[in-house]
């Protein structure tokens, strides 16, 4: 199993250390800066006597290195400051990502590809367009990731143990995300019987912007433990052939009656990536919310002339 990380920054880093203590076999850290690539392949090389496990991890800035890759995970690109939203970020990252996904097309032709890069949404169609990849080898992180901060404020507030809660958030990644109400349930329980409405939507404007809570704290950078884990449950849903079912930014073309737009929607990941697209019933409200989070998509890809 080989897996190539694009990125070495906070987020590559987590990426990379991750999938080392889930023992993948070789693990490759590329950034421009070759040599911060190679410090924290290094530093986490080190570590896997204590944390037993096999794993090769080499860094650099040699594309050669990912030749033959199972899974490349896409993160390069600049972060949010304080007050910037990821949109803000499309035209500098969409610029890093016409430079990548040519050298990961020629390296690794049979590879699939996760973008964790934001804005989130526009960069996966991005990607898809250049990689010429058939869509269920193109995908992007994101649902994953808010829906563990939905399953995480949840179990927070009613002191449980977020194994018990049950959540998802569908949509693009950013403030049109839309958290699935009929499918939160604590311990079988729906969340409803649970919280005050009040309190439920506390918690979803929370999920909304958790993003750019971590990026206010840290003031010079965004969060980076939590997307580091979500890619790799489904990293390792892929290259263990797993088939679990998780929120994914894919490629619809009709499911939920939206074309033509990447948008998170529960899928099934497997050795092939994308297996089959979930189609769960949603509420009128919640349907209506959904497709104006991929409108919005939509709206903001037109900026990258796909």
């Amino acid at each position: 199993m080989k897996l190539s990380v694009v990125g070495a920054g906070n987020v590559g880093s987590q990426v990379a250390l991750f999938g080392a203590l889930k023992h993948i076999d070789e693990i490759i850290l590329i950034d421009i800066l070759g040599d911060m690539a190679k410090g924290k392949a290094l530093d986490i090389q080190e570590s896997m006597p204590i944390v037993d496990s096999h794993s090769t991890i080499i860094g650099g800035s040699d594309y050669g290195l990912t030749k033959g890759s199972d899974i490349v995970v896409i993160t390069a690109g600049i972060a949010r400051k304080p007050g910037m939203t990821r949109d803000n970020l499309i035209n500098t990252n969409s610029n890093i990502m016409k430079s990548i996904i040519p050298e990961v097309c020629s390296e690794s032709p049979n590879s699939i590809i996760i973008i964790v890069s934001n804005p989130l949404d526009a960069m996966v169609h991005l990607a898809y367009n250049l990689s010429k990849f058939p869509k269920n080898r193109v995908l992007g992180m994101a649902g994953v990731l808010d829906s563990a901060r939905f399953r995480s404020f949840i179990a927070q507030e009613l002191n449980v143990h977020p194994k018990l809660v049950k959540a998802m958030v569908l949509g693009g990644h950013g403030d049109s995300m839309v958290p699935v109400m009929s499918l939160c349930k604590v311990n079988d329980e729906p969340i409803t019987k649970l919280l005050s409405m009040e309190k439920i939507n506390q918690i979803i404007e929370r999920v909304k912007s958790g993003g750019a809570e971590v990026v206010k704290l840290l003031k010079t950078g965004s969060a980076f433990f939590a997307p580091g884990a979500s890619v790799i449950e489904m990293v390792e849903s892929i290259l263990h052939d797993q088939k679990k079912v998780m929120p994914c930014a894919t490629m619809l073309e009709g499911e939920y009656g939206i074309g033509g737009v990447f948008a998170g929607v529960p899928v099934e990941l497997g050795k092939n990536g994308v297996e089959k697209i979930i189609e769960i019933p949603l509420s009128d409200e919640e349907l209506t919310a959904f497709k104006t989070s991929a409108d919005h998509v939509k709206e903001l890809t037109k900026n990258l002339n796909l």
